[in-house]
């Protein structure tokens, strides 16, 4: 996770100013983020998005927690970084759900875009990464809380 950079602030700044009518800020930036635990993950997870292959993500509600984050909203935009903290798309939250690991469904597991899209290689995948994502004084179970996203490009 080390090689991760955080959103860098004044490039999401500019990425939004350019994204508002005649540059101006309309609105203020929405929350910056990237996908995965390492910068590779999240420049290979981008591209997915950006190929329609990729329409959803799943992050342990353990993580928000523990960082007192809030859940994604429906409609909420977002705007996802690669991993050297450059911005490259907005999304738009279409639904949210928290289901426990072992109910996830394999509609969701197609929609996150991943390897061949199945259900299997969604769970041994996320159990690997959330093994690895959890914090403190938590375990991986198969009933953990989930969180479960669905986005679309704005």
């Amino acid at each position: 996770m080390a090689d991760l950079v955080p959103p860098i602030g004044s490039l999401v700044e500019a990425f939004w100013a350019n994204r508002q009518p005649f540059g101006t800020l309309a609105t203020p930036a929405p929350g910056a983020w990237a996908f995965g635990g390492t910068a590779a993950q999240a420049d290979a997870l981008v591209r997915l998005v950006n190929a329609g292959a990729k329409s959803a993500t799943s992050s342990a509600l353990w993580c928000y927690e523990s960082e007192g984050e809030a859940l994604p909203l429906v409609g909420e935009l977002s705007i996802v970084c690669d991993g050297s903290g450059r911005p490259h798309i907005v999304l738009r939250t279409t639904q949210v759900d928290v289901v426990p690991f072992e109910e996830v469904p394999a509609s969701h597991a197609s929609a996150e875009g991943e390897g061949d899209r199945s259900l299997e290689h969604w769970r041994r995948e996320h159990e690997a990464f959330f093994r690895a994502q959890l914090p403190r004084g938590r375990e991986f179970t198969r009933s953990m809380p989930v969180v479960l996203e669905r986005f679309e490009l704005e």
